[in-house]
């Protein structure tokens, strides 16, 4: 009986979402570094290239071509965390852990990043600042907005929105009553306290395995709320200005379960810092040169945890044993 053809066990996977040109900006910059380092070793998977199934009892995935492809032993992530779907990336996410592949971020905590709400559950309970804010199960929107209690100014987000999409500041209640019924109501919106001394401004501070890596100073453009790059704003590195910040980021991060993240924070009054928000799949300035040697630090690390665990399992182990792969 002939065999199905399959391609070589990789060590390494970056995973992208769907792109014509490829990975592009930060993440090409990553793709670039880890072929370096890793070689033959390496490749880039876009989430469209990949079927997933189960077959005779074994988990499987394969080309569009029909081709078996075995999972790697570590995949970097860098899909940002609002955009999956849970039938979609997401379970292909959890195909990839359940076929033994080490996620860099886990998917619980992509899961977590993806909806603000559920950030913000962590976060407080961590005992960590954060803004006051509200939002909903069940209720519209413009319903919400005439419950008791609600003040404004307010900051209004979507909850699973990225890269300062579906963010704007209702200065007061009536003008949030008049836009609410013409708000989408696919997802729910989080209503938060407005910081007003950090309006326009914020503290990206990027995380790697619990060590603050790189930091930015983020101003917006035109007096506008969001200052993330994407909606034109600009960044002056600051890496060691505001130390206090990046430990609370640390903690940020490690809270939320993310080996590696973004985290932005919000400046107060009287230069205490909030978190504002908590990236799974960051990005990085050209000059952030910190940051790509502890990603491919951890990486490493984790195929030399894999490596240990595999030697004990199997004293002489075989690169093609099927008893390489859980």
């Amino acid at each position: 009986m002939a065999q199905s053809t399959m391609l070589p066990s990789l060590d390494v996977w970056l995973l992208v979402r769907e792109h014509p040109c490829g990975p592009i900006g930060t993440t090409k910059t990553l793709a670039d570094a880890l072929t370096e380092t890793y070689g033959s070793r390496f490749a880039v998977w876009h989430t469209d290239e990949l079927l997933l199934g189960v077959q005779d009892g074994r988990l499987f995935l394969r080309t569009l071509a029909g081709v078996e492809v075995p999972a790697p032993k570590v995949v970097c992530v860098r899909q940002t965390p609002g955009s999956m779907h849970h039938d979609r990336e997401v379970t292909l996410l959890r195909h990839l852990e359940r076929m033994g592949a080490t996620l860099i971020n886990p998917l619980e905590a992509h899961l977590t990043c993806r909806n603000k709400i559920w950030q913000l559950q962590e976060l407080a309970l961590a005992g960590l600042p954060v803004p006051d804010s509200l939002s909903y199960a069940t209720s519209p929107l413009d319903g919400v907005v005439r419950s008791p209690g609600l003040e404004a100014p307010c900051v209004v987000k979507s909850v699973n929105g990225h890269g300062g999409k579906q963010v704007f500041l209702a200065p007061d209640l009536a003008l949030l009553r008049g836009v609410a019924g013409s708000l989408a109501d696919d997802v729910p919106f989080a209503l938060q306290q407005y910081v007003a001394p950090s309006h326009g401004r914020d503290l990206r501070v990027v995380v790697v395995e619990g060590e603050p890596v790189g930091a930015e100073l983020r101003t917006a453009r035109d007096g506008a709320l969001a200052s993330n790059l994407a909606r034109g704003g600009s960044a002056t590195l600051c890496q060691g200005r505001y130390p206090e910040a990046e430990a609370l980021a640390v903690r940020a991060a490690q809270s939320l379960g993310l080996t590696i993240a973004g985290v932005d924070l919000l400046f107060s009054a009287t230069g205490e810092h909030t978190v504002c928000e908590v990236n799974a799949v960051p990005g990085w300035r050209p000059g952030m040169t910190a940051v790509i040697p502890a990603i491919v630090a951890c990486i490493d690390g984790h195929l030399d945890a894999y490596r240990l665990t595999n030697s004990v399992k199997s004293p002489a182990p075989q690169r093609s044993s099927p008893t390489m792969r859980a």
